[in-house]
């Protein structure tokens, strides 16, 4: 796969928001296959981890979000499932789920559903797949990361804000960021701190 010709097949010009896009982008990735160097032993497919992590803001452009030059239309809480849109159109449905659970530390469906975050729910996989009328997962949980690879860029991408490019939060900023999407992003992240840090 090639990052760079999906980025600027949505990002045609060279502008501010591009700019904040990629730098953004290769912080996290940075981040992140320094984490896949040091834990060899999670066997971590870096590849992956540096496609990802540079796709896995690809939808911020259809969003309002003014402070970093996003004129769109759609909510910011959106952009994670606007990118995850495009890049299954694009044939990666992989790269997809780390768009759509990279948000905070995931989003339960409990927390879209208790705070009214305007995030569209796909429908519930049947697991019965010979019949339209199956059972649903007890736990359904489409946007909390899953995979390593997945909680690894959601990890590293809590360190880095779009707003302030070029400084590195530490790990309590980072928490504080995360305590507004509720308790238990903060949890996870801590659990991530522990494989990962």
């Amino acid at each position: 796969m090639d990052y760079n010709k999906i980025i600027n097949k949505y990002y045609e010009e060279e502008n501010a928001l591009k700019r904040i896009l990629l730098i953004h982008s290769r912080c996290v990735a940075q981040k992140a296959l320094l984490i896949c160097d040091k834990h060899s032993e999670l066997n971590l497919d870096r590849q992956f981890v540096e496609e990802a992590a540079m796709l896995h803001d690809i939808g911020i452009f259809r969003c309002d979000a003014k402070s970093i030059q996003c004129f769109g239309t759609e909510p910011y809480i959106c952009h994670g499932r606007i990118g995850a849109e495009i890049l299954r159109s694009e044939g990666f449905p992989l790269h997809a789920r780390v768009c759509e659970r990279h948000t905070g530390a995931g989003l339960s469906v409990r927390d879209i559903i208790t705070q009214h975050l305007p995030i569209k729910l796909p429908p519930k996989p049947c697991l019965d797949t010979s019949s339209a009328i199956g059972n649903y997962p007890e736990q359904w949980e489409p946007f909390i990361p899953e995979t390593l690879e997945e909680k690894l860029i959601c990890y590293a991408d809590k360190f880095f804000s779009k707003t302030r490019l070029d400084v590195e939060k530490t790990k309590e900023q980072a928490e504080r960021s995360l305590a507004k999407f509720g308790e238990a992003g903060v949890l996870r992240f801590r659990e991530w701190e522990k494989l990962f840090g």
